[in-house]
């Protein structure tokens, strides 16, 4: 954690980094040959050598503040034991697919593919695989209660495809599906954002991509469908807006029209008050 904080202040880097004893994850903004300076300097690290960095365009002024912090988990689904790492990664999750094997598989099994999204279900409003299985989870503490409520016991025999933003989620939502039953699984390798650099908005996946950071969303190019309802005059938008209760960390999607009336943005009894979003790949 020192390391890593003391590396960042150094090259005048915002964002949030967890790190366990898995591993460590994060996004980072600033300059970009600074960016390119923490890269280097962290894969000279022993043990990071192979770490798996992912670019997208920004300002570099994304995050208020640098956050480095030390947990049990990088991503909290609560069963930091579940997992087995050892040096060359995760020994016990799902299958690896490159974005072009993802396509070959369901070019050879069609429909029997499962696209299973691994992320909090607000993220998939605004983009996700098509015809995926959006889990009703408000965060990955859902996770876990979800898979083993039987509702999806169905699919332990079909090739099921996890993805998330960045691939971390997937590393451990894989591995605990398999723990649980689930036969053949497999996770997108880079997650949504490697699938999205190989193939744009001409493969399986349809939308923006909801990032945590001040951006809110990315396309992979000009021609991103948008799919996300506006909650106020229910037309197209992928643009997520703030509650108006500052006690409030839940997220409304607005088009350009609606969030101009203050009404929209109030707080609404649907709302998890003090929730709080987490930040993962």
């Amino acid at each position: 954690m020192l390391w890593q904080k003391t590396l960042c202040q150094s090259l005048n880097l915002k964002g949030r980094i967890l790190i366990s004893e898995h591993g460590i994850n994060g996004t980072l903004g600033g300059d970009m040959e600074d960016l390119k300076r923490y890269c280097r300097q962290t894969k000279d690290y022993p043990g990071f050598g192979k770490t798996d960095f992912k670019w997208s365009d920004g300002t570099g002024n994304e995050f208020p503040k640098l956050s480095v912090k030390v947990k049990k988990e990088l991503v909290a689904f609560t069963k930091p034991d579940e997992i087995k790492v050892e040096k060359s990664g995760v020994q016990n999750g799902g299958k690896h697919l490159k974005p072009r094997e993802v396509n070959a598989l369901v070019e050879e099994k069609g429909d029997e593919v499962v696209f299973f999204d691994g992320r909090n279900a607000f993220e998939a409003k605004i983009g996700k695989f098509k015809n995926a299985i959006v889990p009703n989870v408000e965060t990955t503490h859902d996770f876990i209660n979800e898979i083993e409520s039987g509702k999806y016991d169905h699919l332990k025999d079909k090739p099921i495809v996890t993805y998330c933003t960045g691939g971390i989620r997937c590393e451990i939502l894989s591995a605990i599906m398999l723990n649980r039953g689930f036969k053949e699984v497999y996770q997108v390798e880079g997650g949504i954002v490697r699938y999205g650099e190989k193939f744009r908005d001409k493969g399986l996946w349809e939308g923006s991509l909801y990032v945590f950071d001040g951006r809110m969303h990315v396309n992979f190019s000009d021609e991103a469908k948008t799919i996300g309802e506006c909650e106020g005059c229910k037309g197209k938008t992928s643009q997520f807006r703030n509650c108006a209760d500052l006690a409030c960390r839940d997220l409304i999607l607005l088009c350009e029209t609606c969030v101009e009336d203050p009404e929209k943005l109030k707080c609404q009894p649907h709302h998890t008050r003090g929730r709080k979003l987490e930040q993962v790949g």
